[in-house]
């Protein structure tokens, strides 16, 4: 009985120093009221689209192939496509993205394609479940491919210095 004393008098002491500035963890946190807080989102330039190169979504990013076995070959024409949020990569053909827009079953993308010495303008839709990618070639007849995430490459043994 005597250990729960001082236990008991701190507890009292601490209580009785008056208000605190913490609120109490079931109550919410005060506003910010700051100039950055209070200002609106910004907008992204006309024509670029409702995100920006840069900062689109993740679930797209990796590296994909038809056939699993393609994840493995360095390059040719059955090796994966590189997938960042700015760039997409694939045999032969390289494309910055130049806008991505959610939809309901996934993302459009507006791609600035050089291929061969070709240069053009595509737009694809990437709908993501699992490591499986449905990619609809908008601008091609909505044709489709289906693609499977490749396996992250393994890390390469290292030696001690």
């Amino acid at each position: 009985m005597k250990l729960h004393r001082p236990v008991t008098l701190i507890v009292f002491a601490l209580a009785a120093c008056g208000p605190s500035d913490v609120n109490p963890p079931t109550a919410p946190a005060p506003a910010i009221n700051t100039a950055e807080a209070q200002a609106p989102p910004p907008t992204p330039p006309p024509g670029v689209g409702t995100v920006m190169p840069g900062s689109g979504p993740q679930t797209f990013v990796g590296r994909w192939a038809a056939n699993l076995t393609w994840c493995a070959n360095p390059g040719g024409d059955a090796q994966p496509i590189a997938i960042t949020t700015t760039r997409f990569e694939g045999y032969e053909n390289s494309c910055d993205i130049r806008s991505i827009s959610q939809v309901a079953d996934g993302y459009e993308v507006v791609l600035a394609c050089a291929a061969e010495g070709q240069t053009s303008s595509e737009r694809v839709r990437l709908a993501v479940q699992g490591d499986v990618m449905r990619l609809t070639w908008l601008n091609r007849n909505d044709a489709v491919v289906r693609l499977a995430r490749c396996p992250a490459p393994a890390a390469s043994p290292t030696s001690a210095p």
